[in-house]
């Protein structure tokens, strides 16, 4: 399930990539358009700028800004910032994989079969689409 943190991060990236400047975009702007708690937001859009995703500017005009063309944003860097890995189970993740404690054997688990077939049609879903797919 997709947590309150992530949908609200692509609900404000999505905002300011609709923008039609590239000027920086107020948290409290942001916050009125799309209901969303400010202070909540502002921890959702410093998450995005340590990833690499925005950029802010401080002081008057200040604000958050895309540092890529929205086009150029996958939604698996975006996914993986806010919520982590994409798989749903560490022993099929790709890139926090790890082995799980209950499971002798992942090549005769059911559920790891069933768990990498999720994980690449997600995959597959999120890398063919792109920030600017939102707007």
């Amino acid at each position: 399930m997709l947590s309150k943190k992530t949908k609200y991060g692509l609900k404000a990236l999505a905002y300011i990539a609709r923008q039609e400047s590239n000027d920086p975009v107020q948290i409290a702007t942001i916050a009125q358009s799309e209901n969303i708690s400010h202070k909540f937001l502002e921890s959702i859009l410093l998450t995005l700028r340590k990833s690499s995703i925005l950029g802010s500017k401080k002081g008057k005009g200040g604000g958050y800004y895309l540092l890529k063309d929205a086009k150029d944003i996958p939604m698996t860097d975006i996914i993986r910032a806010l919520e982590g890995p994409i798989a749903m189970l560490p022993c099929v993740s790709l890139n926090f994989y790890e082995k799980c404690e209950d499971c002798p054997d992942e090549n005769k688990c059911c559920v790891n079969k069933l768990m990498i077939q999720v994980r690449d049609n997600t995959l597959k879903v999120l890398k063919n689409n792109s920030l600017a797919d939102l707007t």
